[in-house]
């Protein structure tokens, strides 16, 4: 979906992108790479708005920080 702008099963082009977010005690779409809320890789995820179907994806800027924690 990220790439094709389509819904892999409704074939829809209509889509929003929702922000991941990181909250007090680990709260909201995330992953954890350190003790603080700020070292967390938010991670959104790209919603069908004509079937409901949902996938998450990180953002590139985001994956060495990944690799690094658990790589």
């Amino acid at each position: 979906m990220k790439v094709s702008k389509r819904c892999p099963k409704c074939e829809s082009t209509e889509m929003i992108r929702v922000e991941g977010t990181a909250g007090p005690y680990g709260t909201g779409n995330n992953i954890a790479i350190g003790a603080t809320i700020f070292s967390y890789v938010k991670v959104p995820r790209y919603v069908c708005c004509e079937c409901g179907y949902a996938e998450e994806w990180i953002d590139p800027e985001d994956l060495p920080k990944l690799k690094k924690k658990f790589g």
